[in-house]
């Protein structure tokens, strides 16, 4: 039996109609620009870095906390995939340091199973971050039996990081902070030169930027206690 044509404008209509909502649905789950891994995690990467070197200071815990839900977002969309697992990590500790004191202890273990879930992936990715933002939260947290840090594991991860990325201006700059928290700051100067010397990297000018000022701030501390 032939179909008449308002049962196929009809039919044609709820086709439409699904294909809208589709779209719609796909758009809550991922940043409107972000159609592949790279972009999505470009976006997060970007949306850090501005909330982290140019938001002031009271906003930053808010602003970070939804970049987490967007950042969770991304992951599990890309369930495969290191790199959003990684950026989750980085925002998540960033949202727990805004945060402060001991309500931030369940984030950082948060951050902490994301960093182990990316290094199960591939810990090389992004130029070894997992590794040293890892170690971060080892030399940062308070240990047993408040939460799990750890100055030895700290060092591990942190040289791992360092033999991925001997140059890189994170790698060495979360090392040389290390050498600061167990004092060593002979040794640290050399790690913190190191990143102010490192590379740029690209898109990456406002992080490079904004890290380089730490470090020359750091060195500046560890010359005047000398």
């Amino acid at each position: 039996m032939k179909t008449t044509p308002r049962i196929d404008s009809q039919r044609s209509t709820r086709r439409t109609l699904l294909t809208l909502t589709t779209a719609c649905v796909l758009a809550t789950w991922l940043p409107a620009s972000a159609n592949t891994v790279e972009s999505a995690v470009a976006e997060l990467q970007r949306d850090w870095e501005l909330i982290r070197y140019q938001a002031p200071a009271a906003e930053r815990e808010k602003r970070f906390e939804a970049l987490a839900a967007k950042a969770h977002t991304v992951s599990t969309s890309f369930a495969d995939r290191s790199e959003p697992l990684v950026w989750e990590g980085i925002i998540v500790s960033s949202w727990a340091g805004e945060k402060g004191g001991l309500g931030a202890l369940g984030l950082v273990k948060q951050a902490k199973a994301l960093y182990e879930a990316a290094i199960q992936l591939d810990g090389n990715v992004l130029d070894g971050s997992a590794y040293s933002s890892l170690g971060v939260l080892y030399y940062k947290v308070p240990g047993w039996p408040l939460a799990f840090g750890d100055k030895a594991k700290a060092q591990e991860l942190l040289q791992k990081a360092l033999a991925i990325n001997p140059q890189g201006i994170d790698a060495n700059f979360f090392y040389g902070e290390y050498l600061i928290e167990t004092r060593r700051p002979a040794e640290a100067a050399t790690y913190l030169e190191r990143a102010m010397q490192a590379p740029p990297r690209v898109g990456r000018s406002l992080a490079d930027s904004g890290r380089r000022d730490e470090a020359r701030a750091l060195l500046a501390k560890v010359r005047g206690d000398r």
